[in-house]
């Protein structure tokens, strides 16, 4: 790929008009943090862990697209206020291509995102790689393979390892994290670090996930390397570079804790049939509640997260489980600055009466927890296999959908457990209708987004959540809320449990839309920004 800043590279562009609209919707946000809590081993550290984060936004932006780095350079070289917008805009989404409007161009308007990013070919059909795995089964798991990009070689299709394909930021990166364990006080987190440097040069990543869920008694909470799969949208196999950096908020941590002692009994009250219920997975949850401080790649792009559920290695769930990590002055920033104001929007006023940001907040915990229960590792047809392997480019979309509705079923159980208060059991249901609407405006065709709609879609035809036209407002039906939600949880469930990929692509068809009653919903949004743009305080505060 070429480095020259070759200006000719931009063939065109949306009206600069057109563009600073959408730039506009990401409200800019310092991300701040207490320095006061970080010992001086860990304030140098931090400072290390910074640099190798940026590592994760040069690999992630040559993952998302083959001309991303010309791009970038000619967006760089030509220093005019319009191209200023134009590369703020890029540096938002990662490229061209605009996640607000499902993938559409805003430079080279003639080009389209492929389907597979880059990480396969760009020529490179769904049927070509399947009958290329079929007929080279020894081939199989490297080229199906989180951590390899699929390259052509004459006529063959071969599997590059991450560590290979991306080396001239892995090495460095290694070093930066070395040196970060060698500052850090904390022996959890040295050995993190350390083996995470092994990782980035081996490409196994198995020891270094291990490791991250013993990760205790520390600071700083950090999670960098190839994680969600999103991107690929051809597969789902591929995974994206980034980081986050954050540090833990020890008292919120404490208070959450509880959440966790209940897993197995959040699995057994599952609305499935015991047979397809997963007591298997290890039983290993931790839950933290950070701050962030900084994030980098795959999770900087577009819409800001506000919580994650990691790792994604099966074999590491089973022996551990996995980690909760929820952002919580993300989440508040996003809350402040956006949820509040479309609630005042769209929801009748009894509703808008319960709302809270505790509410909010603790439904999105259990969102996390959600994630790691239900069906994972499943048999079909006899062979052992996995949930994402069989339902393929539907599986994010319906994980997601998963995660909310079955969170939203699962928390009058935490009510009567005395984990949460019945104060705030009682403001979650309309708590979290008003944030569909927040998640709706990144477009339906990402995963978080398309399982909101499904969600709404589904409890307004179950009659839990009813739209007034006169004032154009939402309101739960309490009455039939609580069957609506076991109900579609149910559905969700046995499509994943069962493997149904015909099933999971009918029942998307049917619920992944903007009904007329959400259009006139969003029409009233158009001036409230759509998600937050961090602007983080590290680099200063840290003298970088």
């Amino acid at each position: 790929m070429s480095n020259k800043q070759d200006v000719s590279v931009i063939k065109d562009h949306q009206p600069i008009s057109e563009v600073k609209a959408q730039l506009d919707k990401f409200e800019p946000v310092d991300i701040d943090f207490d320095e006061s809590v970080l010992s001086d081993g860990d304030r140098q550290a931090l400072a290390k862990l910074v640099q190798a984060a940026k590592l994760m936004d040069e690999i992630f932006l040559r993952q998302v697209y083959a001309q991303n780095v010309d791009l970038r350079d000619a967006l760089t070289a030509a220093n005019t206020p319009d191209n200023a917008i134009l590369k703020a805009y890029f540096d938002v989404n990662f490229g061209p291509f605009d996640r607000l409007e499902d993938d559409k161009p805003f430079i080279n308007t003639g080009t389209h995102k492929p389907e597979g990013a880059n990480y396969y070919p760009a020529d490179m059909t769904k049927t070509e790689f399947e009958e290329w795995v079929t007929n080279h089964p020894e081939d199989a798991d490297a080229l199906r393979g989180f951590f390899t990009v699929i390259r052509r070689d004459g006529e063959k299709l071969v599997a590059v390892p991450y560590s290979e394909a991306y080396q001239e930021f892995l090495e460095p990166a290694a070093k930066l994290l070395r040196e970060a364990a060698a500052l850090t006080e904390n022996a959890s987190l040295k050995t993190y670090l350390t083996s995470r440097a092994d990782a980035f040069l081996s490409n196994d990543y198995y020891q270094s996930d291990m490791d991250w869920m013993d990760l205790k008694d520390h600071t700083i909470e950090i999670v960098i390397g190839p994680y969600e799969t999103y991107e690929d949208e051809l597969f789902g196999y591929k995974a994206a570079f980034e980081c986050f950096i954050t540090l833990v908020d020890a008292d919120a941590s404490q208070k959450l804790k509880a959440v966790g002692q209940y897993l197995n009994e959040l699995e057994k009250r599952l609305p499935i049939p015991d047979a397809h219920k997963n007591f298997n997975r290890g039983s290993e949850s931790p839950i933290k509640v950070v701050n962030e401080v900084f994030t980098a790649g795959d999770t900087k792009a577009g819409v800001q997260t506000i919580a994650f559920n990691l790792p994604n290695d099966e074999r590491v769930r089973e022996a551990k489980g996995s980690k909760k990590v929820m952002l919580r002055n993300v989440t508040q920033a996003k809350y402040d600055n956006i949820s509040r104001k479309i609630m005042a929007r769209v929801l009748h006023e009894d509703d808008l009466q319960k709302v809270s940001f505790d509410a909010f907040f603790y439904h999105v915990l259990l969102h996390e927890m959600v994630h790691g229960i239900g069906p994972g590792t499943i048999t079909k047809n006899g062979q052992q296999t996995t949930v994402s392997q069989e339902l393929k480019e539907t599986y994010s979309t319906l994980e997601e959908a998963k995660a909310d509705i079955v969170g939203l079923y699962q928390f009058p159980f935490m009510v009567e457990k005395g984990v949460f208060s019945k104060e705030i059991g009682d403001a979650v249901y309309a708590s979290f209708v008003g944030g569909i609407f927040r998640s709706v405006r990144f477009g339906i065709s990402e995963a978080h987004g398309g399982g909101n709609a499904i969600i709404l879609n589904y409890l307004m035809e179950k009659g839990g959540v009813e739209f007034t036209a006169e004032t154009a407002r939402f309101h739960v039906n309490y009455a039939k809320m609580d069957a609506a939600v076991r109900d579609l949880s149910h559905d969700i469930l046995m499509i994943q449990a069962l493997g149904d990929y015909d099933g999971a692509k009918a029942f998307i068809a049917k619920y992944r839309k903007i009904s007329p009653e959400l259009q006139t919903a969003l029409d009233k949004l158009s001036d409230i920004p759509v998600d937050i743009r961090p602007v983080y305080t590290v680099e200063k505060k840290l003298g970088m």
